[in-house]
């Protein structure tokens, strides 16, 4: 079973690479790559070929890989690690930084 720190719909930045310092919102985490694709960073042109029209360049994110993102503290939006809690018997993400819950989707 393949495990990641990371969820659909958290708020990360970018520690290092082209896009460092760069922030958005995780839309898809690929987990047997360890790679996450954030919304706004690492984007590039995708060709499509089109019968209608042949200059039709779309940008799309590119995913980047799980070890140059952490997460962004909910209150000081700095990067951050996170850890596990026990709350009414259910296992719960937050902020070391700040102590605050992380929100899920």
């Amino acid at each position: 079973m393949i495990k990641s720190k990371f969820k659909k719909g958290d708020r990360v930045i970018v520690i290092s690479g082209d896009h460092r310092g760069s922030t958005g919102v995780i839309l898809q985490v690929m987990l047997r790559e360890s790679k996450v694709i954030i919304q706004g960073v690492n984007m590039r042109k995708k060709r499509k070929k089109s019968k209608i029209s042949l200059s039709d360049n779309d940008m799309v994110e590119y995913p980047i890989h799980s070890s140059n993102v952490l997460h962004s503290d909910p209150k000081t939006f700095i990067p951050t690690k996170i850890g596990y809690r026990i709350i009414d018997g259910k296992k719960v993400r937050y902020s070391k930084s700040s102590g605050e819950q992380l929100s899920t989707v």
